[in-house]
């Protein structure tokens, strides 16, 4: 990589690394985050709930396998920047359709590369989720520092806006034994997969829809989908949710989703000081007492001590690494939610059965 230009990644405490350019030639800025998945990189770079965030990826080598047509949960690339340790020019795999640079510049990408990642890993892990800025195009601090001090906080942000759908669409067959209406504040592809491939024909809504559209196309149940930005900055989405839980129908909620729902029944959202993201996190089902290896991308979690005044809701499943809230679900009627992702794009399948406790309930639901 000798031949590439350099690049800077400037932190909002002030700490600078210095790299090189990967992808497109420019400057990015957004939250940065940290990703430990070994696989999987082109699922992790397209999911939307990565919207408006500057990721690292702990694996030291990324782009060796290329990528893949059939391994996108999005329309391109939604990471705001990328930052990695060896990245691979070259790929080898038969059925790869490009590199992953060309990926990245078809994407406008901006990336930052042959850094130690492991020392900024460790940098934010100790001080916390900060903004931060790449650049291979501006290499002065001062004038970079002054772009930073522009960011906005992650906290109080809405972003589902800028990837929810334009307009509704179906996906599935119209003669699907479930109706499901998807409301799409990032949703990755590979939800609407499961959902097909249990025999429900999947409408998908955009997140502004009002409730008499939802209402209108006569579901058998909704769907509440993953998302990017901070949920208690979406007050018209939560009193939609408010209405879709009062319909009393079956309702599963998937990550931001999962957060809606919860601020919908009176609950409240905090901050994390680092999010959970990869691929490998264990979650305890509270109900069956079995673990789970999941997925996970969020910053943003239920607060704990908002469940104390509210009977209704009961947790079905905690994060064995800090035991924050990781499911919850209605006692008086069918509506669940995780925090995790249950289609785990990459990831393990352990949680694939909530997809069939969807559609259980809506078979019940339908009697």
């Amino acid at each position: 990589m000798e031949s590439r230009q350099p690049a800077l990644l400037v932190l909002e405490d002030g700490t600078v690394f210095n790299g090189l350019a990967i992808g497109k030639i420019g400057t990015t800025t957004g939250e940065i985050a940290f990703n430990t998945g070994m696989t999987g990189y082109q699922e992790v770079f397209t999911d939307p709930s990565y919207y408006g965030q500057i990721l690292i990826m702990t694996t030291a080598h990324i782009g060796n396998y290329g990528v893949h047509s059939q391994e996108v949960e999005s329309e391109g690339i939604k990471i705001s920047g990328m930052v990695i340790k060896k990245f691979s020019e070259t790929f080898s795999r038969p059925s790869s359709s490009g590199s992953l640079e060309d990926l990245m510049i078809s994407s406008n990408t901006v990336g930052i590369a042959d850094l130690d990642t492991r020392a900024l890993v460790r940098h934010i892990r100790n001080k916390g989720a900060m903004n931060a800025v790449i650049s291979s195009e501006i290499l002065e601090l001062d004038q970079l520092k002054s772009i930073l001090d522009k960011i906005p906080s992650m906290a109080g942000l809405e972003l589902s806006s800028k990837v929810t759908c334009e307009s509704a669409f179906q996906v599935g067959d119209e003669n699907a034994e479930y109706k499901v209406a998807l409301l799409d504040f990032g949703v990755k592809k590979n939800i609407i997969r499961c959902l097909v491939e249990r025999n429900c024909l999947v409408k998908i809504f955009p997140m502004h829809t009002n409730f008499e559209e939802l209402i209108a196309f006569n579901p058998d149940g909704f769907m509440l989908s993953n998302g990017p930005g901070d949920p208690s900055a979406m007050p018209s989405a939560i009193d939609l949710v408010k209405k879709i839980v009062a319909t009393g129908k079956p309702v599963f909620g998937i990550c931001l989703g999962h957060q809606i729902l919860g601020l919908s029944q009176g609950l409240s959202t905090e901050k994390m000081f680092n999010g959970h993201r990869g691929i490998n996190h264990p979650i305890m089902n509270l109900k069956t007492g079995k673990g789970e290896i999941t997925s996970q991308n969020h910053g943003f979690v239920i607060s704990k001590d908002s469940l104390n005044n509210n009977s209704n809701i009961a947790v079905t499943h905690k994060h064995l690494n800090d035991d924050t809230i990781a499911g919850i679900e209605l006692k008086d009627r069918p509506v669940f939610s995780v925090q995790y992702h249950p289609e785990a794009s990459a990831g393990p399948h352990d949680s694939r059965y909530l997809f069939d406790q969807f559609v259980a309930n809506m078979k019940k639901n339908k009697i």
